[in-house]
């Protein structure tokens, strides 16, 4: 069997229009949204370097329908730089790129093969004796276990499915083609790139099953390193490595206050948990989550002061690092025990409120409330699955702490 390499990427989401950063800046909003590009010029750039065979993408090269045909030749410009050095691509559609989703289209070049929607397809590589089946989606949800019916494989070469699943289930992943990992070794192959769960995660090593994650992580939940996968195969043998090429990360930091520290020690607190993170940023532009929790006597005053207390924490995170940019503050604090006993028959507000925090028509109201903003917001923001950037329950959480301090008078 000859000797190859291949690149296998998933999850480009071109055209993301990274909506919860938008709510919160624009700039910053745009700084990502030019990483994802980057990213993926990055990626076929090494490509070429690399002087791979081919290349493999598994699913959702696009974020949705085009607004205009910008995102199609952004794409169709790096494909024509693959297709000048010999490099074909195949390719299959996603969830967010099914066929029932994507109207517009421009022509790519001849490089790129698209496997078909309605039954599984494959391809010959007759100088490498590789075989390379799959099937797109159709329209975006695919609640078949498309797996099962892949063909055979071609006896003698190197069989690769390709495929843009769940699985059994990867949180917070809606299920897409559900399949499990008998299902695919059933099929014979010896390579299966997938699709559809951002994080980079090594399945199966027989045969060797992989999600190579997204190329640029698009909110707080995609943390960490982006990229693709390199895999080479010598004589029968498989050896595979990362390729990171994201632009800009995102992080999270969780630190626990004490009751003893005042503002400045609670700043210098931030500053030496950021300071931990910058050999992570690996020179990357970084959204970062702070969380704070724990009991502190200054717990009405944060809520109070909220922009406040974010500015500072925005100004600790620059004191650090210039390219460290407060993505949010999260506060989960309490305010210490209060000493007096509530007098008999006096509203007891903290109980009051924490026995109707997780009432239904709370819920309901508040998801309607949010449904009336999100229509008014600007840009189609509010198309988001979080048009406010945060889900109900942390929504009602805030709003339980703020009416506690203000029942209280601010610390």
């Amino acid at each position: 069997m000859p000797s190859f390499s291949f690149i296998h990427a998933a999850d480009l989401h071109l055209g993301s229009p990274f909506q919860g950063l938008a709510l919160k800046d624009a700039a910053i909003a745009a700084i990502f949204v030019e990483a994802s590009r980057k990213a993926f010029s990055t990626l076929v750039g090494l490509a070429i370097e690399k002087r791979v065979d081919f290349f493999l993408i598994a699913g959702d090269v696009y974020d949705g329908d085009w607004k205009d045909n910008k995102i199609g030749l952004f794409f169709n410009r790096e494909m024509a730089r693959l297709e000048r050095e010999g490099i074909p691509v195949f390719l299959l559609r996603g969830n967010h790129d099914a066929a029932s989703v994507i109207t517009k289209t421009i022509t790519l070049p001849d490089n790129v093969h698209e496997f078909p929607t309605g039954k599984p397809g494959s391809v010959k590589l007759d100088g490498l004796k590789v075989a390379l089946h799959g099937q797109g989606f159709a329209e975006r949800s695919a609640n078949d276990n498309l797996a099962l019916t892949y063909p055979a494989p071609v006896a003698g070469w190197f069989n690769i499915g390709i495929l843009h699943t769940s699985l059994t289930g990867r949180e917070p992943h809606a299920p897409y083609a559900p399949c499990s990992i008998e299902d695919l070794r059933s099929r014979g192959y010896d390579y299966w790139a997938l699709g559809h769960v951002h994080d980079y995660e090594v399945v199966a090593s027989d045969p060797l099953v992989i999600f190579p994650g997204n190329l640029q992580g698009r909110n707080i939940r995609e943390r960490g390193a982006k990229g693709a996968v390199l895999v080479t195969v010598e004589d029968g043998r498989i050896a595979h490595e990362r390729l990171i090429v994201d632009e800009a990360r995102f992080a999270q930091v969780d630190l626990n206050i004490g009751p003893e520290q005042d503002q400045t020690a609670i700043l210098r607190h931030v500053e030496h948990a950021v300071q931990a993170l910058v050999e992570d940023m690996e020179g990357r532009m970084t959204a970062l989550r702070v969380r704070l929790s724990g009991v502190t006597p200054l717990h009405g005053a944060i809520l109070a002061n909220r922009q406040q207390w974010r500015d500072e924490v925005e100004a600790a995170c620059h004191r650090v690092h210039e390219d460290i940019w407060l993505e949010k503050l999260e506060l989960r604090l309490e305010p210490p025990a209060a000493s007096p006993a509530v007098a008999e028959g006096a509203l007891d507000l903290r109980q009051l409120l924490a026995e109707h925090a997780s009432d239904a028509d709370i819920a309901a109201e508040a998801n309607r409330l949010v449904e009336e903003i999100a229509v008014r917001l600007p840009g189609g923001l509010g198309a988001n699955e979080q048009p406010l950037g945060d889900g109900i329950d942390t929504l009602i959480e805030e709003a339980r702490q703020l009416l506690m301090t203000r029942g209280q008078g601010a610390d």
